[in-house]
């Protein structure tokens, strides 16, 4: 996989994959590391990465397990002193870590509800960024940040308000940082999924009175228009590679939609 003694597209640089056990954040971290990236491997839970690690380092790589919780100020600046004192140094930052929270009417959400989705996918976004622009500032690098077609192209999921706002909100930090940062050399730059194999159902909890409002949608030819079925986390991992690497090197404050044209179909 690791491309030690050869010429990978982001060779010898140090990424940090923030929800690195799974789906589209594991994705990333094996090709990143395939391209010759030393890799922190952030998830929640250490022991949830631990295979991602084990085939990093079989294949040749390098990786280290962080568990941490992107909402935490202490575990995000505790992840980059561990990152600093294996390496060294930072380049590229996948701030991807999140949840689809609790879908439910607005009138029912309770604010607790609302807040967690905001404190994970929004505040976690916020403090993935703050505390790599440190180390980030010695050489420039890349950030990418996973927002998604919700609250950017489509607003159709119905009890999504709490999600869609934390990922519209992902965008415009995404804005506001590529600027403030780009006298730095630092590019920041989101990703948009549309609907994508990963295992983020299991992080759902959707509400039966949801039924109440939800508005019927019907694609008698199904609603993936470039193909047949949802995207793959290797689909996206491909996305997260060009924009780390110098390929991209004049694109920054951009989102980039990565679902088959699903949100021209969906919105």
């Amino acid at each position: 996989m690791a491309q030690a003694n050869g010429q990978g597209r982001v060779q010898g640089k140090v990424a940090l994959v923030t929800g690195a056990g799974s789906g589209i954040g594991r994705a990333a971290a094996l090709r990143l590391a395939e391209q010759g990236a030393k890799i922190a491997l952030l998830d929640r839970e250490e022991d949830r990465v631990a295979a991602v690690l084990a085939r990093i380092e079989k294949a040749g790589g390098e990786a280290i397990a962080i568990g941490a919780d992107i909402s935490s100020t202490g575990d995000m600046e505790a992840a980059y002193r561990k990152v600093a004192d294996k390496w060294g140094r930072l380049d590229i930052v996948f701030a991807n870590a999140g949840i689809n929270g609790v879908l439910a009417p607005i009138e029912t959400m309770s604010p607790e509800e609302f807040g967690t989705t905001i404190d994970i996918n929004l505040k976690g976004t916020f403090l993935t960024v703050k505390h790599a622009i440190p180390a980030l500032k010695e050489n420039g690098g890349s950030i990418i940040v996973t927002s998604s077609i919700n609250g950017n192209r489509v607003f159709s999921n119905i009890g999504f308000s709490a999600y869609s706002t934390s990922k519209a909100g992902q965008v415009a930090f995404t804005k506001m940082a590529a600027l403030e940062l780009a006298k730095f050399g630092i590019r920041v730059n989101a990703i948009c999924p549309g609907a994508i194999t990963t295992h983020i159902d299991q992080n759902t909890d959707r509400k039966p009175e949801l039924d109440e409002v939800t508005i019927p949608m019907e694609f008698p030819e199904g609603d993936q228009p470039l193909e047949d079925g949802p995207g793959k986390p290797a689909q996206v991992a491909n996305l997260v590679l060009f924009l780390a690497s110098d390929e991209s090197n004049h694109i920054t404050g951009t989102e980039v939609f990565v679902d088959g044209a699903e949100s021209l179909l969906r919105g």
